[in-house]
């Protein structure tokens, strides 16, 4: 089984793929950019876009029924590794033990020009 999660309380894609595709047993959402998708809008700075960024995750794992609870694994996408220990601080206060893997890289660029972009796969 595979099924496409979509909803308007986050930004639409902006390519050829799906904002989450849940299989069942895992939903696998795509990264998520800190765009408001009330009005198109990207906050300023890194503790912004990490809380905007992680507000998308949420309305999408609410679309499937699920909270960050469910999430076992997350990817952090940081446009600079100085960026860190903001981003980690905003992370922190979202997530509660026992806490998803995480990877965090840094990457050259990231889509609109942003600071961060998350992704996360949900247990049901």
């Amino acid at each position: 089984m595979k099924k496409v999660i979509s909803t308007n309380n986050a930004p639409g894609a902006i390519g050829p793929y799906s904002q989450a595709i849940d299989t069942g047993t895992f939903v696998y959402a795509s990264g998520q950019i800190p765009i408001n998708p009330a009005d198109g809008t990207i906050p300023e700075g890194i503790t912004a876009q990490t809380a905007q960024s992680l507000a998308n995750v949420k309305a999408i794992l609410a679309e499937a029924g699920l909270t960050v609870d469910n999430v076992v694994k997350t990817t952090v996408f940081l446009a600079n590794m100085s960026d860190f220990a903001a981003m980690n601080e905003v992370y922190g206060a979202t997530f509660t033990a026992p806490y998803p893997a995480r990877s965090a890289v840094a990457v050259k660029d990231l889509p609109k020009g942003v600071l961060v972009e998350i992704e996360v796969i949900a247990l049901r």
